[in-house]
């Protein structure tokens, strides 16, 4: 309901928002606060707590812990590409369900990749895009980072039938999973922060920017000419092992990410 009002609220906003320094950005006053709001958030709590699991836990733990749900998201996919219509994708991400569930001990292990079956996630916001919803504002969302409407609406709507899968029988246990998985993946990501401030003078520019590209890339979009001509190691951005599109691991100057 929450993320609801802060979806809502955005997009009553946008004609209040004025004289955007990108035309995907018709919210950037918005935004940036929110960036900012991220941004402590982060340096406060989820970096340190990432830090302190780091230390704690071994690394065999958190690959499980991150295969598991990464397991979690096949299932999304697995949907996702049936309603898109890609019977292969979708066959494909429920034999990667079958095998990682079973053989790999309930998703910690990930033996579908080894095989020759490719992880290829799709998300309701790859879905709403494939329809036609192509063109979407950027939003940074609270705590989860940057996004589109489009995307945040995926996110909404995705994460209110998660009961549908029978994994997570109550909302605590719902909830310590989402807390377990954002701190697992800010844990991947530490360090990206240094890497966001050194290399450019508006930190939220260039996640901003990033951010767009990788979309339109993983969407296969056209590019805004501005962004083709900047310096950004896309392959990188886009064989990132989390969600994208749930923004879920989202920039880790301020964004912390979207549990399954």
């Amino acid at each position: 309901m929450k993320r609801l009002l802060v979806v809502g609220g955005c997009l009553l906003l946008t004609a209040c928002a004025s004289a955007p320094s990108h035309p995907q950005d018709p919210l950037e006053p918005l935004n940036r606060a929110v960036y900012r709001f991220n941004d402590t958030a982060d340096k406060a709590v989820l970096k340190p707590v990432a830090q302190a699991y780091q230390k704690v836990t071994p690394q065999p733990v958190r690959t499980g812990v991150g295969n598991f749900f990464d397991n979690l998201r096949d299932v999304y996919s697995a949907a996702n590409h049936t309603l898109q219509g890609k019977a292969e994708l979708a066959l494909t991400d429920v034999l990667r369900v079958s095998f990682n569930s079973t053989f790999g001990l309930f998703g910690l292990i990930d033996i579908a990749t080894p095989m020759g079956l490719k992880s290829n996630k799709a998300t309701l916001g790859d879905t709403f895009a494939h329809y036609g919803w192509q063109n979407s504002s950027y939003l940074v969302l609270p705590l989860l980072g940057p996004s589109t409407v489009r995307d945040g609406s995926g996110i909404l709507i995705s994460n209110s039938l998660e009961p549908a899968t029978g994994v997570f029988q109550t909302h605590t246990q719902a909830t310590t999973a989402r807390v377990l998985d954002a701190v697992n993946t800010r844990e991947r990501l530490l360090g990206l922060e240094t890497v966001v401030e050194g290399a450019a003078l508006d930190n939220y520019s260039y996640v901003r920017d990033g951010f767009l590209q990788m979309r339109a890339h993983q969407l296969g979009l056209p590019q805004d000419k501005r962004q083709q001509e900047e310096d950004l190691n896309i392959d990188e951005l886009v064989d990132d092992p989390q969600d994208a599109s749930a923004p879920a691991a989202n920039d880790a100057s301020g964004a912390a990410v979207s549990p399954p």
